[in-house]
C-alpha cells in the first residue's frame, strides 16, 4: 500500500514588501489584485495548519500540483523554497508548476534553480518535463502547463513535444506495471476550460491519455475541489482537483483550504485508489475528513 497526498494552489503569504520598479508589466496587475480582493481570501495560518495536519498522515510522497507563489518575485521563489523543504525531502515530494509559479519570462527557469531536485525526476532527454518519480509501484509523472502570460490571463500550454514524451512515459510505466498518477497544474478536462485561465492543449493531453492510459490525473488552479474523468485505455481515468492549501474561511470564490490522501493498494491483476479528502467546512474551525470514496 502507498499513500500519495495531493496539495496544490499554496500561494504563500503576505506578500512580501515591493518597490514600484518590481511592479512593471503584469506583476502590477497581479499586485493590484492581491491588494484589492486575495489578500484576504489566502493566508499563512490557514496553509501552516492544512500542513502540519497533512505531515501528521505519514504519507510516503506528496505532489504539489504548483502555484507556489504570488507574482514570482525572486523573494517568493526563495521563500517558496524554504517552504518546500519545510514540507518534506526532495526525494518524498514534488512539485508542477504553475502559471504564477511562471508569471513573467524567466520566473519558472528561476523555480527551478532555487526548487532545484524538487522538480527533477527521472526524464526521457534534455527536457525537464514531465519528469518522473517512482515509489514502490507509484510512479508520479510531473508535467508542466505552467507559461508566462500577458495581464489578466492565466492560460496554460500543453505543447506536442511534452505530449510525445508523456506518451512514451506512460507506455513505458504501464508496460512495467506502475500506478501511474499524472500531475498537470491546469485542469484538462473539457467542462473546465476557459479562454482566460484554461488549458490550450487540452485536448492534446487527453489524446495522449486515452491512446497510453494513466490511473489517476491531479491537477490545482481551479481552488475548487472537484472529480471528473476522461477517457483512458481501458476506461474512465479519475480526474482531481483540491482546493487552494492557503484559502481561509469565507472566501466569496473558492472552496475553503484542503488537501487529498489516496490510498494506492494491488487488487489482482489491478489496482484499487480510495480517496479521503481533508479540511475545512465552510463553517466550524476544525480541519475534518470530508470525503471518502473509492475512485478506481
Amino acid at each position: 500500500m502507498i499513500n500519495l497526498a495531493h496539495i496544490s494552489d499554496i500561494h504563500l503569504s503576505p506578500m512580501p514588501d515591493v518597490g514600484w520598479r518590481d511592479l512593471l508589466g503584469k506583476r502590477l496587475t497581479g499586485y493590484l489584485n492581491w491588494k484589492l480582493r486575495r489578500h484576504g481570501e489566502l493566508n499563512s495560518e490557514t496553509l501552516a495548519s492544512l500542513v502540519a495536519h497533512l505531515q501528521a498522515q505519514k504519507v510516503d510522497f506528496t505532489a504539489v500540483t504548483g502555484d507556489l507563489v504570488n507574482l514570482a518575485l525572486p523573494v517568493e521563489m526563495e521563500r517558496a523554497g524554504a517552504w518546500l523543504t519545510a514540507l518534506g525531502p526532495s526525494d518524498q515530494v514534488a512539485v508542477c508548476p504553475g502559471n504564477h509559479d511562471a508569471y513573467v519570462p524567466g520566473a519558472l527557469e528561476s523555480a527551478q534553480r532555487q526548487w532545484d531536485e524538487y522538480l527533477k525526476g527521472e526524464t526521457l532527454d534534455a527536457a525537464a518535463f514531465p519528469f518522473v518519480r517512482r515509489v514502490g509501484e507509484l510512479a508520479v509523472i510531473s508535467c508542466s502547463s505552467a507559461v508566462p502570460t500577458r495581464p489578466f490571463s492565466a492560460i496554460g500550454r500543453f505543447d506536442e513535444p511534452q505530449a510525445q514524451r508523456l506518451g512514451r512515459i506512460l507506455k513505458v510505466m504501464g508496460e512495467a506495471d506502475y500506478f501511474r498518477a499524472v500531475l498537470i497544474h491546469h485542469p484538462p478536462n473539457p467542462e473546465l476550460q476557459h479562454p482566460s485561465f484554461g488549458l490550450k492543449g487540452h485536448q492534446l493531453f487527453r489524446e495522449v491519455i486515452a491512446e497510453h492510459g494513466a490511473e489517476l490525473i491531479l491537477h490545482g488552479h481551479t481552488h475548487r475541489s472537484s472529480i471528473h474523468s476522461i477517457a483512458g485505455k481501458t476506461g474512465e481515468v479519475p480526474v482531481v482537483g483540491v482546493a487552494a492549501a492557503s484559502a481561509a474561511q469565507g472566501g466569496t470564490l473558492d472552496d475553503p483550504a484542503r488537501y487529498n490522501l489516496f490510498r494506492i493498494e494491488r487488487a489482482g491483476d489491478g489496482w484499487t485508489c480510495t480517496m479521503r479528502e481533508y479540511g475545512y467546512q465552510r463553517l466550524g474551525s476544525d480541519i475534518v475528513m470530508r470525503l471518502q470514496m473509492r475512485i478506481c
